[in-house]
Formats: structure tokens, sequence, C-alpha cells
């Protein structure tokens, strides 16, 4: 008997860190083209699952997303 009203876990293969695979150690904040993939419309960092960064790479990930805010690459808030 199966359980129609909850969302079943979708059963693919789990994702890669792009960062490992592409064996990048630095993330540059100068890149606002990465950082934009990152972020939501409204400006705010996706969590890690969405895109299959690993918890290393999510932190250098985020603290060069809000050094390219500060530097005015990447902006604050979308409105």
């Amino acid at each position: 008997m199966q359980n129609y009203n909850r969302k079943e876990a979708p059963r693919g293969e789990k994702k890669v860190c792009s960062f490992c695979e592409k064996k990048m150690d630095k993330i540059d904040y100068k890149d606002a083209y990465l950082l934009r993939y990152f972020m939501n419309s409204q400006g705010k960092i996706y969590p890690p699952k969405r895109h299959g960064v690993c918890a290393r790479h999510q932190r250098t990930l985020s603290n060069a997303i809000k050094k390219a805010r500060v530097m005015a690459l990447v902006p604050f808030v979308v409105k």
C-alpha cells in the first residue's frame, strides 16, 4: 500500500560538487556571473542541496558572495 499524499524523494544520482570536479580551491569574488548562478532572483544564496555543493565550497562560496555584495558586484536585494 502506497501513501500518495506524501511526495516521494527523487531517486536519481547524488549531485556532485561542481567545484570539486573542477578542482577549484578558491572561488573568485570578482566572477559575478558564477556567483549569480548560486543566487535566486531576490539576491539570496541558494542552499547547498540545490546545486549539490559540498560544505567546504558552500562556505567559500557564501564568503565570496558576501564580499562581492560589499564591492557592489552583485546586489544585496533585487526589487
